[in-house]
């Protein structure tokens, strides 16, 4: 788990504080190249999983690309030194100036959610005298086999364009001088286990490929985004996912035309097993029913469990002593501000340090200063000599 020199290096650090380590990252990344660049796959990472410029500046230099949701992430893709070439903009909701700062900096493409964006985009990119890349992401209705708030390719989801407004917006393109169509875009969800939802998405794909090309339109760019979900309850057995099935899957069963190429958007699949949030026990309180250990770190640090009814692995870095069940909370006033509830784990004591796993991706990009709650400084593994 933690080596004691580690353990000792957190002792001394003020909590709670987020720790990459960088190892776990470069072999996934290893293991992304050997399964997936390797074989000519366009691999752009998911920003809104993980924004520190350190952690960035390692996966661009593994060759991956950058997906991004909003202006500051392509402008933090950008001041890191991502290509423009590799840059792809996503999201229901681009406002003008998020889209006129793409334009700016010619991205790859645009990957568009409706019809009325294809005609903001349109008229921003005429402006600015450009002509804009774009991909239609459509929505395939696939059901994705996970939480409810992170399935995004049904029907009743606000994301992507429906099938059966399909052939309208290829009627119209043609009409909107300044947008080039080179692709399709699909997402599913997020955090998909089960394989079986990218073979459905992997016939969809196929089916509106092969509708739009009879159509009369030639694609070049087949990005069937991300969602490949971490295993959370096992981190130290399974801290790199299967990149050699979920790669495979996708060349045994997407049927790529000899002109297209394929494109991914991983997030938390590339970074969730190399982060930990470290918190120290504030105090413990024993009920009639119920032990609680308080720790230092909130729903501010860490909304997944509150937000997603996350379960996060605990693991107790300083206690050896006999198991006990608690809750594990924190100090928000907030009855959701609890992180497991009658985990069995080292029973603790005021002071001892835990870390919560798996954390590294949607982790702390959305923390928040609920409660005017201040950040600690981030710790890396390279900084622990």
């Amino acid at each position: 788990m933690f080596p004691s020199e580690v353990t000792d290096f957190f002792s001394a650090q003020k909590t709670p504080f987020y720790y990459y380590d960088l190892d776990v990252l470069n072999a996934t990344l290893k293991e992304i190249k050997k399964h997936g660049l390797s074989k000519g796959y366009h691999v752009h990472f998911a920003l809104k999983a993980n924004n520190q410029p350190k952690i960035l500046t390692l996966i661009k230099k593994a060759g991956l690309g950058a997906d991004c949701v909003s202006g500051g992430e392509v402008q933090r893709a950008i001041d890191i030194g991502f290509s423009a070439n590799e840059i792809v903009f996503a999201g229901v909701g681009k406002s003008n100036d998020e889209i006129e700062l793409g334009l700016k900096h010619d991205i790859f493409c645009f990957n568009c959610e409706s019809p009325q964006e294809l005609e903001v985009l349109n008229e921003l990119a005429g402006k600015q005298g450009k002509t804009a890349r774009i991909a239609l992401r459509l929505n395939p209705d696939v059901e994705a086999d996970t939480h409810r708030y992170i399935t995004t390719g049904l029907n009743e989801n606000k994301f992507g364009i429906n099938a059966s407004d399909l052939d309208e917006v290829l009627d119209r393109i043609p009409e909107l001088k300044n947008l080039k169509l080179i692709g399709i875009h699909f997402h599913i969800g997020s955090q998909i286990e089960n394989f079986t939802p990218f073979e459905v998405l992997c016939d969809r794909a196929n089916m509106l490929n092969d509708h739009i090309e009879n159509r009369g339109f030639k694609i070049s760019v087949i990005n069937v985004g991300g969602g490949f979900g971490i295993n959370y309850a096992h981190p130290n057995d399974n801290s790199i996912p299967d990149f050699k099935r979920f790669f495979g899957l996708f060349e045994d069963n997407i049927k790529l035309k000899d002109h297209q190429q394929l494109h991914f958007e991983l997030g938390r699949s590339v970074v969730g097993q190399c982060g930990s949030l470290i918190t120290r026990v504030l105090f413990t309180k024993y009920g009639e029913s119920k032990n609680f250990a308080i720790v230092d770190a909130g729903m501010t640090e860490l909304i997944r469990p509150a937000l997603y009814q996350a379960a996060h692995r605990i693991d107790v870095l300083t206690s050896a002593k006999r198991n006990k069940n608690y809750d594990v909370v924190g100090p928000i006033c907030e009855s959701s501000d609890t992180f497991r509830t009658d985990i069995s784990i080292p029973e603790v004591e005021r002071g001892d340090l835990i870390a919560i796993r798996s954390a590294g991706a949607y982790g702390e990009v959305m923390r928040s200063a609920y409660n005017l709650r201040e950040a600690n400084a981030t710790v890396y593994s390279d900084e622990i000599e």
